[in-house]
């Protein structure tokens, strides 16, 4: 007995004083492990005599109770130890500065046309949206460019499955207004379009904005007066001038470019506007009477007049960028400059 008193307080002793896990299993086997002193002990219960052996197997028992006991103690306190130093080496110091927050800024692009959406809204325009992914009918046949039409050819664009195409203008957008609306009507269509360019000028993804007026009265004097200044309040300039050339659109008729007075050199000829004075900024005309047939709106009781502009030209004239590409590299020393 008194040799099995020894073996509990060693075994309490020295299971105390360790603070490694690994080492609390090496010490645990030496006393409870397959060959462990304890174990050796209940093996030899079988060599004393039969009424001696109750008494000695409860006393083994309860030896092994109180060291599993300090075993499992010591075990929680190495656990606990253990995360508060992790705690401590993890934690966070307070007292130290912020990093902060970037501050973010809209895209130029982006800008411009909430610039345009603001001053048309401003004139009782809404604004209207619409598939990017379009049918020959919405992108073509209902504008009044038949299969075949030369006109396709300055359309080049991106086909997909069943002959459907990423639409070439936000023309459709009128389209699929006018089939659920009735007259009057007066709309701006923003968006993203696509053709097979790629240049200086040119990328095979540029942003528009279509705008349609369908009234009993609208006419080319209106349609002049809108875009003129539409033009002014845009660039800020009151005494900006416009010009109308004639042109031609398949959709439109008659048709006009529209030029304003290069906002450069104000008018006086410089790189920019060919040394002509004038930039050509959109294209517009009055509605042509099959478009209106297209959309089951009476072309002999109304009339109207459409325009396009494209929104990176406009972007590059009111900031002075003078390539079209810089605004999708996602460089950020060029788009910080408009934040």
């Amino acid at each position: 007995m008194e040799n099995l008193d020894d073996i509990v307080n060693e075994a309490i002793i020295l299971l105390d004083s360790i603070d490694d896990a690994t080492e609390l299993e090496q010490v645990k086997a030496r006393y409870l492990g397959k060959h462990g002193v304890l174990t050796e002990s209940l093996k030899g219960l079988g060599k004393l005599l039969p009424e001696n052996r109750p008494a000695m197997g409860s006393r083994i028992n309860q030896a092994k109770s109180q060291i599993e006991a300090t075993l499992k103690r010591r075990r929680e306190a190495i656990q606990i130890k253990k995360m508060e130093a992790q705690l401590t080496e993890d934690a966070l110091d307070v007292t130290l500065s912020g990093r902060g927050a970037s501050v973010s800024g809209l895209h130029p692009i982006t800008r411009t046309l909430i610039r345009i959406e603001s001053l048309f809204c401003s004139i009782g325009f809404s604004v209207a949206s619409g598939p990017e992914i379009e049918t020959d009918f919405y992108n073509f046949t209902a504008l009044n460019i038949p299969e075949n039409h030369p006109a396709r050819a300055m359309h080049d664009t991106f086909y997909v499955d069943n002959g459907d195409l990423l639409r070439t203008h936000t023309s459709p957008v009128q389209i699929h207004y006018m089939q659920n609306n009735n007259p009057p009507i007066r709309l701006i269509a923003p968006g993203r379009v696509y053709r097979c360019d790629s240049d200086v000028t040119h990328t095979p993804m540029f942003h528009q904005v279509e705008g349609l007026w369908i009234d009993e009265n609208a006419n080319f004097t209106a349609l002049k007066g809108v875009l003129a200044d539409f033009m002014q309040h845009f660039f800020e300039r009151e005494d900006l001038s416009v010009r109308f050339r004639p042109s031609f659109f398949p959709f439109t008729e008659p048709s006009a470019e529209m030029d304003i007075g290069c906002v450069m050199c104000n008018g006086k000829g410089c790189r920019v506007c060919s040394h002509t004075g004038w930039l050509e900024v959109l294209g517009c005309g009055m509605v042509h009477p099959n478009v209106l047939k297209h959309v089951n709106i009476d072309h002999e009781k109304y009339i109207g007049f459409a325009f396009g502009m494209g929104v990176e030209r406009l972007t590059m004239l009111r900031y002075g960028v003078n390539d079209l590409r810089l605004f999708f590299e996602n460089d950020l020393r060029f788009l910080k400059q408009f934040n």
